[in-house]
């Protein structure tokens, strides 16, 4: 195995994450407008389908997270991934070249045919087979990204602390790309050429990514995390009468050579976790109550009553970043709502420029993602610099500070969204038109805010995510990180769907629903998700923001020795 790949394999790697983002996100740009033009899928369904598709697709990173820690390595399942994904692409570009795919085209706005079971069911197959790539690409991309940098040398850490942001960066380009000239001719030219060129770069980033193959530096297996914080807990509970007191010194499973108590080879690299005292309960697992927990070898008889110190502390780190967890969802439910609800608004305002030229409603999220590219190049390139030239030291904004902002801006997102569209319906209703005479150039403000919320909370929480972790449980980082993004769609679709039931209750207008965003009250609604934005930034600033790092060390143990006498329990402490 290479110690230090050179530079062009790191190249290949960033081709396929820049091909690949170009392809998937192409689709998830313009699917609202693709499903209520092509589909006339209306209101609460549309938003449902776009929703739940989306959640599934970073749900499903979690499994992608075990098959890779646990079986087969970060390397293939992306290879896997990303064969589902050009797979799924080439579906969904067949439902837009089969007529015979599609319910018939609306004659007028207010009657149009919906698409028949047999035919959802094909476009919910290529829809599916997305997901399927999603979940092995999403956690294992920036996680085998990070594999190739050394981070025992100072060098190769000064480098990863910049890894995250300039992936962000890399891949907001290849949107940007996707957004204009893809989003373009998907909705102004043809549909199939639109999806066929996202098909076309998926089957050349696979190239480019086996071209890479004999330089990568790979990391083996080391286990199931899930599997290991299911024995830790079984562990904690089965000795849940052991009272810790630093008056009874008692012995830990924690096995010098680092070993795991899977059958998967360990990673010499991997650094080792010093021993917290925060959430004592959990140190229980590993306490060693008698000598038959051992084997001759030293290793514990049954892994469900004896865990090992490495073990509990991975299971530490992981229960540690739960509070800031909840605070990333709470954002991510406002960045939802510009692809869905923030579309819909694009499509019923004014987008023409001259007689000939229509901006496609897809385009919106343009500004999203410059507004990130920009604050992320002026952050490296020149806050951080200039800085450190001043203070003569490190002067990166801290992780709070990039949270909390990120909150603080998702509130006025969608505030500005709420004030918007109340002008746009008014306008509309007054003109008696379906689209407002307003410009759609008044959504600009609402999605530059959703692209700040993603550029400070997003890349914060997921190199949090990502710091936090040892470096075997990468991928879990990513897949946790993808976790709270699909639990947020849920989560907004199931605010939707409250909000829709309960407005249009005893006979009154529901404020969502419907085909027409001027029969509705969207206004409102952006008010009451700006209401749940607050609550969360009192929770962050109250609660979350006091998280506590995990030390990692590559020398020097702290941890508790493995002792040759293990001393007398208490008589009632006996373990249950």
């Amino acid at each position: 195995m290479e110690e230090d790949p050179p530079p062009p394999p790191h190249r290949k790697a960033g081709g396929n994450e820049s091909f690949e983002k170009l392809a998937s996100m192409s689709l998830i740009a313009n699917i609202t407008v693709y499903l209520r033009t092509n589909y006339n899928m209306e209101g609460i369904l549309l938003v449902n389908v776009v929703t739940i598709w989306s959640g599934t697709s970073n749900l499903a990173s979690l499994a992608g997270a075990i098959v890779s820690d646990a079986y087969v390595g970060r390397f293939l399942t992306l290879l896997f991934g990303s064969i589902a994904s050009f797979l799924g692409m080439g579906t969904v570009t067949l439902t837009a070249g089969i007529p015979q795919l599609r319910p018939p085209t609306c004659q007028e706005e207010s009657h149009c045919l919906q698409p028949q079971m047999w035919q959802l069911g094909f476009l919910f197959t290529g829809l599916g087979l997305l997901v399927i790539g999603a979940g092995g690409i999403r956690p294992c991309n920036i996680a085998f990204g990070a594999d190739q940098f050394d981070t025992t040398t100072e060098k190769g850490k000064a480098q990863l602390q910049s890894f995250f942001n300039w992936w962000y960066f890399s891949f907001t380009i290849a949107l940007f790309i996707a957004l204009t000239v893809v989003v373009y001719i998907q909705t102004n030219v043809s549909w199939v050429l639109g999806f066929a060129i996202p098909t076309a770069c998926l089957a050349f980033s696979i190239f480019i990514f086996l071209l890479g193959r004999h330089f990568y530096i790979y990391k083996n297996p080391q286990g199931s995390i899930f599997v290991d914080m299911s024995k830790v807990i079984t562990a904690a509970l089965r000795k849940r009468r052991i009272i810790l007191s630093p008056t009874c010194k008692y012995s830990f499973y924690d096995p010098l050579n680092n070993e795991s108590d899977s059958d998967s080879e360990s990673d010499p690299k991997v650094a080792e976790l010093t021993h917290t005292h925060r959430f004592k309960f959990l140190d229980k697992a590993a306490i060693i109550i008698s000598p038959n927990e051992l084997n001759s070898e030293g290793k514990p008889i049954n892994s469900w009553k004896l865990c090992s110190v490495q073990q509990v502390e991975h299971f530490k780190c992981l229960v540690g970043i739960v509070p800031v967890w909840f605070s990333g969802i709470g954002c991510f439910i406002v960045m939802d709502q510009m692809g869905t609800f923030g579309v819909l608004q694009a499509i019923q305002m004014n987008n023409s420029i001259g007689k000939h030229f229509k901006i496609p409603p897809g385009w919106m999220g343009i500004s999203s993602m410059i507004a990130l590219a920009i604050w992320i190049f002026i952050y490296e390139r020149l806050y951080i610099p200039l800085m450190k030239k001043i203070f003569q030291r490190e002067a990166r904004l801290t992780l709070q500070q990039r949270i909390g902002t990120g909150i603080v801006i998702s509130i006025l997102c969608v505030l500005v969204a709420g004030v918007v569209e109340r002008q746009r319906r008014e306008s509309a209703l007054k003109q008696g038109s379906f689209a407002s005479p307003i410009f759609v150039a008044l959504l600009v403000p609402q999605f530059i805010l959703s692209g700040l919320t993603e550029a400070f909370a997003a890349v914060a929480i997921m190199e949090f995510y990502s710091t936090q972790m040892p470096e075997s449980m990468r991928s879990i980082a990513g897949s946790i990180f993808f976790l709270s993004l699909s639990i947020a769609s849920y989560l907004s679709t199931l605010i939707v769907n409250l909000i829709h039931s309960t407005s249009g209750s005893n006979g009154r207008s529901p404020w969502l629903g419907g085909h027409d965003l001027n029969m509705n009250r969207l206004d409102y609604y952006y008010y009451v998700i700006a209401s749940l934005g607050a609550i969360n930034l009192i929770y962050f600033t109250c609660f979350a923001r006091h998280y506590v790092f995990c030390e990692k060390v590559n020398s020097g143990r702290e941890l508790p020795q493995l002792k040759k006498s293990i001393p007398d329990l208490p008589k009632n402490q006996d373990e249950e």
